[in-house]
């Protein structure tokens, strides 16, 4: 399938989700997070959750992530460069909701995209071969072009199964090294 479709068809499959189904999987990809990877003691970037859209609620990976001594980033998005920085995220103080829902900090300490041991990504759908399809504007593909090659890339989704394979991957695409669902652990290499 295309992106467009394959955007369309899980944004449709994520609307129809109750909010006890939404919390219950993002309590199981926390629990896959965190026993399948090593948070103690570095730099991650973790998007917060657009909830109009269902996005996975990650308030509880950032709190578990503070416990193991993990500085956690959020984005902002600057409109002018279509591009976006990572800001310590410290306190839920620090947030406002953008025009898009998303919640941002207002200020803070900006950490360098070479600076990051894990980049946790949100996404609709991926195909087996680790490429994803997001809300389609390339803000998280710019930022992961600047990320160090030790860098790991893991998208977070909130469906089990992967598409075969996606049709219109661009060479601007950046795949993803794992996928986290509910149930499973997706690698790609």
């Amino acid at each position: 399938m295309n992106k467009e479709d394959l955007r369309n068809h899980y944004l449709a499959k994520r609307m129809i989700l109750s909010p006890k189904d939404l919390e219950s999987i993002s309590e199981k990809i926390t629990f896959q997070l965190f026993s399948n990877f090593q948070f103690e003691k570095k730099k991650v970037s973790l998007f917060l959750p657009i909830e109009r859209a269902k996005e996975i609620n990650t308030y509880r990976i950032w709190e578990k992530a503070m416990s193991f001594g993990a500085e956690v980033a959020i984005p902002k998005i600057n409109k002018s460069s279509n591009e976006i920085k990572q800001v310590l995220f410290e306190s839920v103080d620090q947030l406002e909701i953008s025009k898009w829902g998303i919640p941002e900090p207002k200020k803070g300490r900006i950490i360098a995209a070479e600076h990051f041991d894990i980049i946790l990504i949100p996404l609709l759908a991926v195909d087996s071969k680790g490429n994803r399809v997001g809300y389609g504007k390339g803000f998280y593909d710019r930022f992961l072009s600047k990320c160090s090659p030790r860098c790991k890339f893991i998208g977070l989704s909130h469906f089990d199964q992967l598409e075969g394979s996606i049709n219109n991957v661009s060479e601007f695409d950046i795949k993803l090294d794992a996928c986290v669902t509910p149930n499973r652990i997706y690698r790609f290499n």
